[in-house]
């Protein structure tokens, strides 16, 4: 790389990623991350896209409007506390370490060192690492250029479950650069395998679906979704708020594209996901629902079409949008909800 007081840190590295476990390896990245390896960056690190800017070490804010902003709203992976009853102070010494902090020899070495690594906690901190680095639109490309989205989508298949959810967050804020949704596009099967066998409810559905609703901001990828829209909707029956919030941001950004809503009708769906629309939902989830039901209620299919779609036996169609379907006396009843914005769109879709 040129430099030379660094490449012997970068071979002392893979040489303790390779043989030394534990403490020793978490050691080594100490040494690479610390302040005496990094140059001190006095200027403020921005981000050209998404106007990310460094106020702490693993923060960001995030102006309105912006690609950030649009997103599935997941923060830059916070940094975690260090634990000093267990003398963990390499470990906190690299989740603390500002990205703003990182040059693009740093990212080099991270991801030459995350491919040595045997050591899974080590993994974990060092995709953790390029995961703050990738709030910053510079770094995004960096990583790009330095083939780094293979290199840590390679990891969505690794043993441990806690190295698979880094993985997922580091790509999601890589996803929030459109270039990179280019080469992330091939990995939406495998992003959609973890969902199906992740135990519901996991932090490893979570971040899928974080990526998936990232991924599925604009219309250009979403077409590789229709396929999921079944899933999608059976963990709206299963799961937590927090991950029927998820699916559902991916249901509304999919629903708002005409091109794909004869895929999205046809897919099989739970009867029981019109139980959702009570008042007993909470009105993060039942928003978002209801937003959901009022692009489909946009969506006019020809006489020839319905006939053709009430012929299929549990599809969306029927579920939702048919005469015969419970929505319609549902959504009467949540005129009367004690949320005013809810009542507000429930009328706009009954009108």
């Amino acid at each position: 790389m040129g430099d030379g007081s660094v490449t012997p840190r970068l071979g002392n590295m893979k040489a303790l990623l390779g043989i030394v476990a534990g403490a020793g390896a978490s050691y080594g990245i100490y040494k690479l991350l610390s302040a005496g390896s990094f140059k001190k960056n006095k200027k403020s690190a921005t981000s050209e896209g998404a106007s990310v800017r460094s106020s702490q070490p693993g923060q960001v804010t995030m102006k309105p409007g912006s690609l950030l902003a649009k997103v599935s709203g997941l923060d830059v992976v916070c940094a975690r506390p260090v634990d000093t009853d267990k003398g963990d102070v390499a470990s906190g010494d690299i989740i603390h370490q500002s990205p703003g902090n990182l040059e693009p020899q740093h990212l080099k070495m991270l991801l030459s060192c995350l491919q040595t690594s045997n050591n899974p906690s080590d993994r974990c901190r060092i995709l953790l690492t390029l995961g703050n680095a990738a709030a910053f639109t510079v770094n995004q490309n960096l990583i790009r250029e330095f083939e780094g989205i293979h290199i840590i989508a390679g990891f969505l298949s690794d043993p441990s479950a806690e190295v698979r959810v880094q993985t997922l967050n580091a790509l999601n804020n890589l996803c929030m650069n459109i270039p990179n949704q280019e080469q992330l596009k091939v990995y939406v099967p495998q992003v959609l395998e973890l969902i199906e066998m992740s135990p519901v409810n996991s932090d490893l559905q979570l971040g899928a679906l974080r990526l998936l609703t990232n991924l599925s901001v604009t219309d250009k990828h979403q077409h590789l979704l229709k396929e999921s829209i079944t899933l999608l909707l059976s963990l709206l029956v299963v799961s937590n708020e927090a991950l029927q919030v998820q699916a559902l941001k991916v249901l509304v950004n999919l629903s708002s594209n005409p091109d794909i809503m004869d895929d999205i009708v046809q897919a099989q769906a739970p009867a029981s996901v019109v139980l959702l629309f009570d008042a007993r939902t909470a009105p993060v989830v039942l928003l978002r629902l209801l937003t959901f039901a009022g692009n489909l209620k946009a969506w006019r299919p020809s006489a020839q079409v319905a006939d053709e779609l009430r012929r299929k036996q549990d599809c969306l169609f029927r579920v939702m949008l048919d005469e015969s379907s419970q929505l319609h006396s549902k959504l009467v009843q949540l005129l009367s909800h004690t949320d005013r914005e809810i009542q507000a769109q429930v009328a706009r879709i009954l009108t």
